[in-house]
């Protein structure tokens, strides 16, 4: 049985607005040369635009382990969107710390995100546009979202 969009709740609505969002994002960032870049990744860098941090930073942020917190940074790494820096406070450490190529793909999202929202506008209105912004900020703060997005402590449901 084929599932009509128009008749979903607000619940999925707003979820399969944000995956169509998503992959449209994605398909952008891929026309701007960043193919590989995953949606993914976006948890593990907002926790790197403030600056570096060490993996057990970035493990307890995450909230998984230090193994699997090094997975990601790997993979991230062979990407070329990260890289590991000695830690000038404590020779042990390491940091994490993103790239060249990580701060530009996180650059081209801001921007192709800003565009996207302009065509909207531009399509729906500004007023249909910023009044289903504002619903949805408010859902985030009844929900009691707000402190893991201010944060930076944003993580896939569970």
């Amino acid at each position: 049985m084929e599932f009509d969009p128009a008749g979903a709740d607000l619940s999925l609505a707003s979820l399969f607005a944000g995956w169509a969002l998503a992959d449209e994002l994605q398909r952008r960032l891929a026309a701007d040369g960043f193919a590989d870049a995953r949606f993914a990744d976006g948890v593990v860098f907002q926790h790197l635009v403030a600056g570096p941090v060490t993996i057990s930073t970035l493990a307890e942020r995450l909230g998984v382990t230090q193994q699997a917190a090094s997975k990601s940074v790997v993979d991230l790494e062979k990407r070329g969107y990260l890289s590991r820096e000695p830690d000038p406070a404590d020779a042990r450490a390491r940091n994490v710390v993103l790239t060249h190529r990580g701060q530009a793909v996180i650059g081209a999202a801001r921007r192709q995100r800003a565009a996207l929202e302009s065509e909207l506008r531009q399509a729906f209105g500004d007023e249909r546009v910023e009044a289903a912004r504002l619903l949805l900020v408010d859902t985030i703060k009844r929900l009691g979202a707000s402190p893991s997005i201010r944060a930076r402590a944003v993580r896939p449901p569970r």
